[in-house]
């Protein structure tokens, strides 16, 4: 199919691109600052209005955060609508993108992404409703991946009021002042915390909670950190699994865990009646008061691989919380009304009898039920619910193909790594796929593929348009109609 038939409104996304700008030649800590020129703006503004009219919805929510705004990966929005999809959802506008595995964050009319251009990490903003490029701001980084994955951030902005928070790849963290597009502080974690690199630079995306930033870092002695990578087992930690800083100032408040960091995000949710930080490192699960820092609970939780991962957000329904990793040991439900947490239940390996085994992905709880990708590479992937309350499997769709998912308005949005899309409605008995498009298929403004692999960030839905990110491409949808 001929993406010019598709939607005129991708024609924007050959002017959002910035062309790289230099730091500041004096060093100055608010790094280098750039805004779109008057041209860039208005001819993506006429673009737009030839095209079609965005519609961009006033009655829906951002997605400030990581997961969106309740931090598991569910939206509130509703009128979700799957006669739009002939035979996807109508394509509003694409942009090309810089190095990342990261995926934006959307305030009102305002979108952020962060990505690797050259030897800088970016921020961006965007305006929603031309897909043009407003302003950026930019650091020096230097990192390069040791398992040949891409050198960008793996984190998603964060945006709170007025604050901008980012976390790089090599552990810099940045607080930029959205108006202003200053830098109001930053903290060298690596440095100030002496972490010992991890597999694949720094992947854990804080959270905020009141006045505090909430970041994963996992420090060590002075001792460890002349260990080769090939010798982390005998990385020792220092208490700084997690680091709570004044969001303002960056002042450190209180640090908590024993533990060494990972690659699954924070969250603070309810459990047991109160805000609970959930903390999913590499050893295992760590619950806190996000407020005081005091410890609540522990689970060990790691396959016994060297080069194993914890990257997928624990999971609550308010009364019990579930880590799922995707090497060898799958999942655990834990009951955390008693005290301390007990196992309600939980698998035992091999990989090929887990229950459930989350990679990257965070599935989503519904109506007693979970959803998710379950699997650690494609060929043994799958697809599949299982019951909460026993783990027990209802079914499973071997599409050998890895995915995100997200839950709005009784419906599943499916995205896998390469670019397949669906619409699921929730059904312990069945998959039951209302609608399903190939986005990889779909030529982009340059003749390229629309998507293509990975697609590995989560979709972001605000305001009813969903956005979609492939390896150098961001891509907005209507989801919901007007």
């Amino acid at each position: 199919m001929s993406f010019q038939r598709v939607s005129i409104g991708l024609l924007i996304g050959c002017i959002a691109l910035l062309a790289g700008s230099k730091p500041n030649d004096d060093g100055s800590p608010n790094g280098s600052t750039m805004s779109a020129t008057p041209r860039e703006q208005q001819t993506a503004e006429r673009l737009v209005s030839k095209a079609m009219a965005v519609p961009w919805l006033e009655r829906g929510e951002d997605w400030r955060v990581f997961l969106g705004p309740q931090g598991n990966g569910h939206s509130r929005e509703t009128g979700v609508e799957a006669s739009l999809w002939q035979p996807h959802p109508p394509i509003v506008w694409s942009i090309p993108l810089g190095t990342s595995y990261g995926g934006p964050a959307v305030v009102g009319q305002r979108l952020y992404q962060f990505d690797r251009y050259g030897d800088q990490e970016r921020l961006t903003c965007y305006d929603v409703m031309t897909a043009g490029a407003l302003w950026h701001w930019q650091r020096p980084v230097r990192y390069d991946d040791a398992y040949g994955y891409n050198n960008g951030p793996r984190c998603s902005p964060i945006v709170d009021g007025e604050l901008i928070f980012l976390y790089g790849v090599a552990g810099d963290l940045y607080c930029i002042d959205a108006q202003s597009h200053e830098l109001l502080w930053n903290r060298n974690t690596i440095r100030d915390y002496r972490v010992v690199p991890n597999f694949f630079g720094v992947g854990s995306n804080p959270v905020v909670h009141g006045d505090k930033l909430l970041v994963m870092i996992g420090g060590s002695p002075q001792r460890s950190l002349q260990l080769p990578m090939e010798q982390l087992r005998q990385v020792e930690p220092d208490g700084s699994a997690i680091v709570a800083f004044d969001k303002r100032t960056g002042k450190e408040l209180y640090r908590v865990g024993d533990d060494l960091s990972s690659y699954a995000s924070l969250t603070v949710q309810t459990v047991a009646g109160q805000a609970t930080g959930l903390a999913f490192l590499r050893g295992g699960l760590l619950a806190f008061d996000p407020d005081t820092g005091q410890k609540r609970f522990e689970f060990p939780w790691r396959a016994d691989m060297l080069e194993s991962v914890n990257a997928a957000v624990p999971v609550t329904d308010g009364r019990r919380v579930l880590v799922s990793e995707s090497y060898e040991i799958g999942s655990v439900l834990l009951d955390a009304v008693q005290q301390p947490w007990t196992v309600a239940w939980q698998d035992a390996g091999p990989r090929n009898r887990c229950r459930f085994r989350a990679h990257w992905a965070t599935p989503v709880l519904i109506d007693g039920y979970l959803y998710g990708c379950n699997g650690r590479n494609p060929q043994d992937s799958d697809f599949r619910c299982i019951r909460w309350e026993d783990g027990q499997i209802m079914w499973a769709d071997r599409r050998h193909e890895r995915c995100s998912v997200l839950a709005v308005d009784g419906y599943l949005v499916v995205f896998g790594e390469h670019g397949r899309l669906d619409l699921v409605r929730p059904n312990s008995e069945k998959l039951d796929t209302l609608a399903t498009c190939d986005l990889s298929t779909l030529k982009g403004p340059d003749g390229q593929p629309l998507l293509e692999y990975p697609c590995w960030a989560a979709p972001v839905l605000s305001h009813g348009l969903l956005y979609l990110r492939g390896n150098n491409r961001l891509v907005c949808l209507q989801l919901i109609a007007q």
